[in-house]
């Protein structure tokens, strides 16, 4: 991992400004304590990025938990009885790794995988509009299409125009235009701009912006308008800030539900961002996804132990150390590193850290996740590909994460259904001389229980005085159902004096008496 630190050390500064907003504003959006989201950041980023098979994925809390978060807190009685819920979640996600539960990740389309990453990436530019421009009236990290305040996204974009800050709305400007001139230039121009990145650039420009501006009426940026990290005024006052789960309610169901649907989600996300993560990843790295399930499942124990937000995978720190140009996993652990220096050392300068050069690095980051080509390359590869994308990106855009991720998936299974429908066989007409049709059906390497409408279709459409040859030759798995559907069709083909030629790899057989007999196959009981 050290080899490559001249690559991962400016991509872990770019992950720590993306996640330091994100950590606090997730926290606030599931009504926990600030701090709690700090944790999940350190943690996941030091321990799970430690024990994670991914070379650059990154970890911490996630928006797609928040709602569950919130209402969960409120359920089960308080912030120290939820974090019991936590740990369980975290005892689960191992039984998940352990069982090689992981293998479901494998299963998601690409289209979808795709909607997903280009959907983020929408979403990300919608919600850091308003924070650009200095209306912040919803946290950092709230993805969801309603937010905390009941308002819309748009309706919350429509409401900037009459909020805007000038001081932010000029600093976050002038962050972005260093980030572009940094990543279209002088990127390019030497090592030392590789070295010392764009986002850490914008951020010290943004801090003595601050302080330049502090007492100027009309520039000043309020208070509301900052990073908010909390300031311990002593030792004791920091580690206080812990919180502990309170093992008494272990034995209310309740806890237990909600240990579960935690599992379950952080686990889902994991492995979405997993297939996402590994996508973008120009080395083409293979991340293990049942040890992936094990590092978060220990990072989500240690996390309830300590009294941090519930930790997953997440796809913007991920995409954001892509972007970045990480490529080891030291950019995650030591951006979980900078996170705890950061609040313990030096948490009065985060705090004059503009949020609009933040959401200057994470327009960037959602710009490079949506960008428009992708919508040419997805619509130009037809249909089957081009309606689970935006299906997948339309639902994240106008939900949330999962909600997208499932229309996308049911559409895509409908997809493959018409594709097996279409494709279970193939016909070759043909007219002989005496009068009787001769037609040729091919069946294919696989022919499911998907394909029983279409091949009944065409059995039940052969006209009367049919020559029909069914070649199975190529046929590697033929479905039981199939093969009654078969047995079904010899009677009436006796009736409508249809004669059958069999073509299988034992040879040829005419009229067969009995196709399951031939397959060796017994009729289902009825």
């Amino acid at each position: 991992m050290f080899k490559t630190i001249k690559n991962d050390l400016p991509a872990s500064i770019v992950v720590f400004f993306v996640a330091l907003p994100l950590c606090l504003g997730i926290a606030l959006a599931s009504g926990a304590p600030l701090f709690s989201g700090l944790i999940a950041g350190i943690i996941g980023g030091v321990v799970v990025g430690a024990l994670s098979g991914s070379k650059i994925g990154v970890s911490g809390p996630a928006a797609g938990l928040a709602a569950i978060v919130l209402t969960a807190i409120g359920t089960l009685g308080g912030y120290q009885n939820f974090l019991v819920a936590v740990v369980l979640g975290g005892a689960i996600q191992l039984l998940f790794g352990v069982l090689k539960a992981g293998i479901i990740g494998y299963y998601f389309p690409s289209s979808v995988i795709k909607g997903m990453l280009t959907g983020i990436g929408i979403i990300i530019i919608l919600k850091q509009i308003p924070h650009f421009f200095g209306y912040d009236a919803n946290p950092e990290g709230d993805l969801f299409f309603f937010e905390v305040d009941s308002k819309g996204t748009f309706s919350e974009l429509i409401g900037t125009v009459n909020h805007i800050k000038l001081g932010s709305a000029l600093i976050g400007i002038i962050g972005l235009a260093i980030l572009i001139l940094w990543d279209k230039v002088l990127s390019k121009k030497g090592k030392i701009f590789q070295l010392v990145q764009g986002p850490l650039v914008a951020v010290v420009v943004g801090i003595i912006f601050y302080v330049i501006t502090s007492s100027n009426e009309v520039l000043a940026i309020s208070q509301s308008h900052l990073v908010s990290v909390p300031v311990p005024e002593d030792a004791s006052s920091f580690f206080g800030q812990f919180s502990f789960p309170n093992f008494s309610v272990i034995t209310n169901p309740e806890v237990w539900i909600v240990a579960f649907t935690i599992a379950l989600v952080a686990s889902l996300e994991t492995l979405l961002c997993v297939e996402a993560t590994d996508k973008l990843d120009p080395n083409k790295n293979v991340t293990p996804t049942n040890r992936e399930l094990l590092a978060q499942g220990t990072g989500n124990i240690l996390s309830g132990l300590v009294g941090g937000l519930p930790i997953t995978q997440v796809i913007v720190r991920s995409s954001a150390n892509i972007q970045s140009g990480g490529v080891s996993k030291m950019s995650a652990i030591v951006h979980g590193f900078f996170l705890l220096i950061s609040v313990v050392l030096i948490p009065r300068l985060l705090n004059m850290i503009p949020l609009s050069v933040l959401a200057a690095v994470l327009l960037v980051v959602g710009y490079k996740l949506a960008k428009p080509s992708l919508f040419k390359k997805m619509f130009n590869l037809g249909w089957k590909q081009s309606i689970p994308f935006t299906v997948t990106v339309l639902g994240i855009v106008f939900i949330d994460l999962l909600y997208g991720i499932g229309l996308g998936l049911g559409v895509g299974i409908i997809v493959i259904l018409i594709k097996s429908y279409q494709n279970s066989h193939f016909l070759h007409i043909e007219d002989k001389s005496n009068g009787k049709h001769k037609i040729k059906m091919t069946f294919a390497e696989e022919v499911t229980f998907f394909n029983k409408g279409a091949i009944l279709k065409e059995l039940d459409s052969l006209p009367r005085d049919t020559y029909l040859e069914l070649d199975v030759r190529k046929t590697r798995y033929l479905d039981n159902d199939i093969i009654e559907i078969l047995e079904d069709f010899a009677f009436k083909a006796n009736e409508r004096d249809i004669d059958i030629k069999l073509i299988s790899e034992r040879g040829m057989v005419e009229n067969p008496s009995s196709f399951i007999e031939f397959f060796k196959l017994r009729p289902k009981a009825t």
